[in-house]
């Protein structure tokens, strides 16, 4: 019989993947407050008065202080390491007026035509960095 593996460990080997974050159990716990804060802005009275004054609002929300600046900077990338899951960081993006492929565009580091098209060109190359730990 095999001995079970340690989930956490497992997990954990993700985060040697460059540009990628996965969005396990431990980071939709860390971010759930600043996910809920995304999902107030499906409604316009909220995006309204997200607009009027962002910090406030945000302040309304028991998050960190890391995720508030991460989401008043727009740091996409930094609100995702602080539990920030993609689809519901979409809810911010539409409310400052950009499409989703802008703002993921800017996630990185690309113009959003560039960004399309190597999307359409099949995605980023799998020649390159494959592991941060390792180097290569």
């Amino acid at each position: 019989m095999t001995a079970p593996r340690d989930i956490q460990a497992y997990l954990a080997e993700f985060d040697d993947i460059p540009g990628t974050r996965v969005f396990t159990a431990a980071r939709a716990r860390q971010g759930y407050w600043l996910n809920q804060f995304c999902m107030s802005l499906m409604k316009d009275e909220n995006r309204r008065r997200f607009r009027a004054d962002e910090r406030a609002y945000l302040d309304e929300w028991p998050m960190t202080e890391a995720q508030k600046q991460a989401l008043l900077d727009r740091d996409y990338n930094r609100a995702i390491d602080l539990g920030a899951n993609v689809y519901f960081l979409a809810k911010l993006f539409f409310t400052d007026g950009k499409s989703f492929l802008q703002a993921v565009g800017t996630m990185t580091g690309m113009t959003a035509d560039d960004y399309q098209a190597m999307m359409i060109a099949g995605g980023r190359s799998p020649e390159g960095q494959r592991s941060i730990r390792e180097g290569r």
